[in-house]
């Protein structure tokens, strides 16, 4: 999840596209009852500014396998998610934006701040669950 900026810079790559794979923690999804499974596909398309900033764009991609939220059926969902362009920078004291030395930029963070937004709030095993049925 690093990408070498001053390597992409020296080869005039100032724009592209990395594919990865990431296994997350298991504590990493919000909803009860639920897990990712097989791991997250993610892509970055990236732009190098000629002030060595860095806009990122991260598309996840995973399932979301478990209990419905509201009748607890078995239930899965793929799950696909890109984000707003981020920025990466190097002045230290910005505080709206990822940070990097400017050469060594590390998605890490990006990445996992990604995956939590992009978890839906409950999981349905269709549109219309009714939920559990009490006679």
């Amino acid at each position: 999840m690093i990408l070498e900026i001053k390597k992409l810079m020296a080869r005039a790559a100032y724009t592209g596209e990395i594919s990865f794979d990431y296994q997350p923690p298991q504590d990493a999804v919000m909803l009860p009852l639920c897990r990712i499974e097989g791991g997250v596909k993610v892509t970055a398309n990236y732009e190098i500014f000629e002030d060595d900033e860095v806009e990122v764009i991260l598309k996840l991609s995973y399932r979301l396998v478990g209990q419905c939220s509201y009748c607890l059926a078995d239930t899965e969902k793929e799950i696909e998610y890109i984000t707003d362009p981020l920025l990466f920078v190097t002045a230290r004291d910005d505080y709206d934006n990822y940070v990097f030395d400017g050469n060594r930029l590390d998605l890490s963070q990006a990445v996992k701040d990604a995956l939590l937004f992009s978890q839906p709030e409950v999981l349905l095993c269709k549109q219309d669950c009714k939920g559990i049925k009490i006679d």
